[in-house]
């Protein structure tokens, strides 16, 4: 899979070395930045698919704070870059769920499996986020109308009997006997397994 790719990193030689592999690679590089407070600049390109973020970066912000920003405000992938292995920056990093954290020195093939895993773990979870019709039929073979897709939606997002009943424009018993259907479909009996099963 193609992607763009930002990189926040301030040493100019890892940086470079980073873009010619990840060049090689396939993908495009959107930008080399090498300071904190700039890469919020950077990473708000609506064309950016993933972040290559140092975690000590120069600036104010570090890395970890970056990736705090691009995790609530953005909804981007990002893989940690460091030499730190000790047990305090791992657990910080770890706080921030980041889809891969490279350890330097690394190779082109710790690059692409870090940038690889994270691209399909990222786009599986939007699958499941947006709860697409087309993700409903390939991984349970369920065919919802506009009705039942809708409800489903709002099941997933925990709506009540009266929430999603006034957002839909239908009353609370409807609501129900739609749920009495959607759960036969998918061969659930409440709405913790629906959930459970969608993933």
């Amino acid at each position: 899979m193609k992607a763009t790719i930002l990189i926040v990193e301030d040493e100019g030689l890892i940086a470079e070395d980073i873009k010619f592999n990840l060049e090689k690679l396939g993908h495009v590089v959107s930008g080399i930045v090498m300071n904190g407070d700039r890469a919020l600049d950077a990473i708000a390109n609506p064309d950016i698919d993933l972040v290559l973020l140092d975690i000590n970066i120069k600036g104010s912000l570090s890395g970890i704070d970056l990736a705090e920003i691009i995790r609530t405000k953005y909804r981007l992938p990002y893989i940690f870059l460091t030499a730190s292995t000790d047990d305090y920056t791992l657990n910080k990093a770890k706080a921030t769920l980041p889809y891969g954290y490279i350890v330097k020195p690394f190779n082109e093939l710790d690059l692409k499996v870090n940038v690889d895993f994270a691209l399909h773990k990222f786009n599986s979870e939007n699958e499941k986020l947006t709860l697409s019709r087309t993700y409903i039929s390939d991984h349970f073979n369920v065919l919802l109308s506009d009705r039942e897709f809708d409800l489903l939606k709002a099941f997933v997002t925990g709506s009540s009997y009266k929430e999603a009943a006034e957002t839909l424009h239908i009353s609370v018993n409807t609501v129900k006997s739609y749920q009495k259907r959607i759960y036969q479909l998918f061969e659930v009996s409440s709405k913790v397994e629906l959930i459970k099963k969608l993933g």
